[in-house]
């Protein structure tokens, strides 16, 4: 799977911009704030219906203009794939598939999967667990529909639980029945969640740890471990017992919304004992990770964004990636840099089709 042609109008910095891409390797070169990261969030606002860096949708749009148009134009399994996403203020956003504007956002997740690694992935170390769940929930539902559609009831009967507890207060009332039908929604979707997630990181922390082990010299244990208050026990029980709590606080304090992931470093969060290089490496390691994660199971090649990832590497780390995409193991990639000749220096060692952008 490939992009061949993009085209904005109104995104971001842009008035207008076309672009035809090769089907391996595209690098965007120019000074920082000329648009090179906003042309990635473009392309991953296709695969995804939203913006990687700001889901706000009206914040997408020029200055001065009151809509954006993003059209892609995509090679998958021998045919041609035509992606809109557009959004005027005042109105919802349309995601359209070959002219036909889908019902439900969810129904677009997976269809083209893609991985991003840019400087902002800082975050999953440095915030709290939504972020990392995020991140979670990113990696599964691009494979599993209905793991994201499970997702997406618990997080409704969540929000309505929630009202639920603040009306019981501002009423000086108490439903128990009621409550009970929330509990057992939350309970069964609740468990099926913890299960994937469970299965999930069994899986996933071999392939992060062999991409740790590629990227970085040293003979670090590092490690990625799910924390949920699930394990402690039946999250029907944890509702039950947690209800004077919940009452108080007027909202749900147990539940798969406080999971978490661990990050660690010879057995240290790596948040406060890791290097800045061991941080990056450890992100990187992750991301790519997601990469070969997806890939198996989707059975198509993610297509791979690379936002200023070069600036923020030293000589080796970069020379360790290069070397890692320089197989058939991965497909199309998209690469930003402020440098050109460096970026053209490092294209050339792969040995494949490529293509630089200046802007």
């Amino acid at each position: 799977m490939f992009l061949k042609h993009l085209s904005l109008v109104n995104y971001k910095n842009f008035d207008s911009k076309t672009l035809d891409f090769d089907p391996v390797i595209n690098c965007l070169v120019g000074d920082n704030g000329v648009g090179k990261t906003n042309i990635l969030d473009a392309i991953y606002h296709l695969c995804f219906g939203k913006s990687y860096f700001n889901p706000v949708s009206t914040q997408n749009i020029k200055h001065d203009t009151d809509f954006f148009v993003v059209e892609g134009e995509f090679e998958k399994e021998n045919r041609t794939e035509k992606i809109l996403c557009s959004f005027k203020k005042g109105t919802k956003k349309v995601i359209k598939r070959n002219g036909k504007a889908y019902e439900k956002f969810s129904e677009h997740i997976g269809f083209l999967p893609l991985v991003i690694i840019s400087p902002s992935d800082r975050d999953l170390i440095l915030e709290g667990s939504d972020t990392r769940r995020k991140f979670m929930d990113g990696v599964i539902s691009q494979s599993d529909k209905a793991y994201l559609q499970a997702l997406i009831k618990y997080n409704k009967v969540l929000v309505q639980r929630n009202s639920l507890l603040k009306y019981f207060v501002a009423n000086h009332t108490f439903d128990p029945n009621t409550l009970a039908i929330y509990n057992e929604q939350l309970h069964l979707l609740g468990t099926e969640i913890h299960k994937k997630r469970t299965a999930f990181i069994a899986s996933f922390v071999p392939i992060f740890q062999e991409q740790y082990a590629h990227i970085s010299d040293k003979d670090e244990e590092i490690m990625l471990s799910y924390d949920s208050q699930l394990s402690e026990g039946n999250l029907l029980n944890l509702l039950k017992s947690n209800i004077d709590k919940d009452r108080a606080l007027q909202y749900t304090s147990v539940g798969i919304h406080k999971d978490d992931l661990n990050f660690t470093i010879a057995g240290h969060p790596i948040k406060k004992f890791g290097s800045q290089g061991q941080q990056k490496s450890f992100l990187i390691a992750l991301k790519l990770a997601q990469f070969h994660f997806i890939k198996e199971l989707s059975s198509t090649t993610p297509i791979l964004l690379l936002d200023d990832i070069f600036d923020k590497l030293d000589e080796n780390r970069v020379s360790h990636i290069v070397g890692l995409v320089k197989n058939d193991n991965f497909g199309q990639i998209f690469i930003s840099d402020t440098h050109a000749e460096r970026t053209e220096n490092v294209v050339k060692t792969i040995h494949q089709s490529y293509k630089i952008f200046t802007l």
